[in-house]
């Protein structure tokens, strides 16, 4: 009997113990169980040499770098001959270091700029060739967070399409609406009817503005005139009132506006919305899901921007850090990072057939 007592003793406390340390670990993350999902890196041919890298951040502000390091690191487990050189200046002088010969590879901090895609084919009359490698945050700061729509909290609505955010940002249209000045106009009634609708942004030369430019207003330049314009400012004391804060602070005070900031800045005081493509729907909130998934309509991506001549194969050490890049082990380390959020297999697969 007392041997029996003490075996059903020792399993009780292995069962805590083990119950315990499941409770540390927790359930795995959503973007952890997506990238479990995500074949291995498999090496296609050995490969060595130095990889010259430019890019996203600066000599203070080290955000891809650290990426990076920890990319070269792992990457050298399969190929232990190459070596990373970063030249991190920031994502504006990424391509033109590509279309000069001083980078093989420029690794952004956002989409690819139209204009800087414009300046890489005059001077070498092709374009270059784009690869996404992971999804944007959900609300870290600098970590090409996730543009959302506020409205007052008193606001009765709780979605609008990027057709109808055109209609109120933009001034041309070419999602195919009219001008949407008043509440009304979408559907509001009563004291919402007649009052006009007071939009708040980002300065449309930000690289924010520019985002809104080309994924919600189609590349028009053509904004509201009424639209608020917000940039960072410097207190006294050297920190920094975001922009994005300004905006929603400035929205809690306004019982008619609509803005376009990011949830981390978001009090009491104001709603964000679902937002679809058509008024049709679907609508989507921000998630990680929605984001990797890209079912949400402004979700942003990081790519990777490399010169390949039209016709030509990838060099092959830029081929295998991409696939790297692309794969499970790559991702993995996104992840682990915890700042940006990874691909869904589906992109990975369909960038990894760019390389083809």
């Amino acid at each position: 009997m007392k041997q029996f007592r003490r075996r059903i003793w020792s399993a009780t406390i292995f069962m805590v113990i083990l119950t315990s340390a499941y409770a540390q670990v927790g359930t795995p993350s959503y973007e952890s169980q997506i990238v479990a999902s995500f074949p291995h890196y498999v090496p296609q041919q050995p490969v060595s040499g130095v990889i010259r890298v430019s890019g996203h951040g600066s000599a203070t502000n080290p955000w891809m770098r650290q990426l990076l390091i920890a990319w070269e690191k792992d990457f050298q487990r399969f190929h232990p001959g190459i070596r990373l050189e970063y030249r991190m200046y920031g994502t504006s002088s990424a391509i033109p270091a590509l279309f000069n010969g001083i980078a093989d590879i420029a690794v952004l901090g956002e989409e690819i700029d139209p204009e800087a895609v414009r300046a890489f084919e005059r001077v070498k009359h092709y374009p270059p060739l784009g690869v996404d490698l992971f999804t944007g945050s959900v609300d870290i700061r600098n970590m090409d967070y996730a543009q959302m729509f506020f409205v007052n909290k008193d606001n009765p609505l709780t979605k609008l399409s990027l057709t109808e955010l055109d209609g109120i940002f933009g001034e041309e249209h070419r999602r195919g609406t009219t001008n949407i000045r008043t509440w009304g106009q979408l559907g509001l009634t009563g004291e919402w009817a007649d009052k006009p609708i007071t939009p708040y942004g980002w300065k449309i030369d930000d690289s924010f503005g520019v985002f809104l430019q080309d994924y919600l207003m189609e590349g028009s330049h053509r904004w509201n005139c009424d639209l608020h314009e917000f940039s960072h400012i410097k207190r006294p004391d050297g920190t920094i009132y975001d922009h994005g804060q300004q905006i929603l602070d400035t929205l809690a005070k306004d019982r008619y506006g609509i803005a376009v900031s990011n949830i981390r800045y978001a009090g009491p005081n104001v709603k964000a919305l679902a937002i679809g493509v058509t008024p049709s729907g679907p609508f989507y909130g921000v998630t990680k899901q929605t984001l990797i998934d890209r079912t949400y309509p402004l979700a942003r991506v990081i790519p990777a921007v490399i010169d390949r001549v039209p016709g030509m194969p990838v060099d092959p050490k830029l081929k295998e850090f991409l696939r790297y890049l692309l794969s499970r082990e790559g991702q993995e380390v996104v992840v682990h990072d915890g700042r940006y959020l990874p691909l869904s297999p589906t992109a990975a697969l369909k960038e990894m057939r760019k390389l083809e």
